[in-house]
């Protein structure tokens, strides 16, 4: 089944990277560091859908209790909210490298390393938690089918008998922070990069030293693009078919993509696996 072979890719990619990343000194920097962080998410990410989704596939009269759905609505917009933050925080990482070489290592030293990310992981968690503890509450009736292939806290609040306009006004406040405070700081980071990166005199130069993080942009574009044509471009005339195909692209087949992506455009992480596979053999 395809999407068995996209779940096995995803995992075996993503884990890999992060193996690289852990065996290889050379690659003990920040940058790094966070985007070991995101190949775990991804791991998680797409754990926590296809699993379940090909157990629907198989076993069409198997329905997930709300209990579960609920489960599975909390770590979706939990990592995908991580996500956001550590893709800025990748930004930040790589504009700090760019625009300040000289205070990049006091600036982004191992300690604040872990502190953001420990602070992005807990923050996303806690917040989502409360929206969901939220939804949890709420008395469903009806059919109680959501039409997806995961559940989601804003599908769960259409099953609702009772009034949630102020819990889906609450649920629209934290998706704002987590997903636009985020482009917001990568967009801001990204522009001051090309500011920078302008005024470097040769044309080499400036292909070098954009090249550190055209991985990483690839990454970003990917992501926020397919978000935008989900979520902000105008949608009353799709289908609930291409809505769907929408969401498989940006939860099953980006997660897939991003190791691929960072090893393919990384000299880096070519040149350790390089040195992985010759260590193996």
């Amino acid at each position: 089944m395809a999407f068995s072979m996209i779940y096995i890719l995803t995992v075996v990619g993503n884990i890999l990277i992060v193996i690289i990343i852990v065996t290889e000194p050379q690659l003990h920097t920040p940058m790094y560091f966070f985007l070991a962080n995101l190949s775990c998410l991804e791991t998680c990410y797409t754990t926590n859908i296809i699993p379940a989704m090909i157990s629907g596939f198989l076993m069409e009269g198997k329905h997930f209790s709300i209990n579960g759905c609920l489960l599975q609505a909390y770590f979706f917009g939990s990592l995908g909210a991580t996500e956001c933050f550590l893709l800025a925080e990748m930004a930040y990482d790589r504009y700090l490298a760019i625009c300040y070489p000289l205070h990049y290592t006091i600036l982004m030293n191992h300690l604040v390393c872990i502190q953001l990310a420990i602070g992005t992981w807990l923050g996303t968690f806690i917040s989502i938690g409360v929206v969901l503890y939220l939804v949890s509450k709420v008395l469903f009736c009806g059919s109680q089918v959501v039409d997806h292939f995961f559940c989601d806290s804003a599908l769960l609040l259409k099953l609702a008998c009772t009034d949630t306009e102020w819990i889906g006004k609450v649920l629209f406040f934290i998706a704002l922070i987590v997903t636009l405070i985020p482009f917001l700081l990568t967009a801001a980071s990204y522009i001051s990069i090309l500011s920078t990166v302008l005024r470097i005199p040769s044309s080499s130069g400036r292909q070098k030293t954009f090249s550190t993080c055209s991985s990483h942009l690839t990454v970003v574009t990917l992501f926020y693009g397919t978000l935008i044509i989900m979520y902000v471009a105008p949608s009353s005339n799709w289908s609930p078919g291409f809505k769907k195909g929408l969401s498989l692209l940006y939860t099953i087949v980006t997660p897939m993509f991003n190791p691929i992506i960072y090893s393919l455009r990384n000299k880096d992480v070519k040149e350790a696996l390089r040195k992985m596979i010759n260590k193996s053999l």
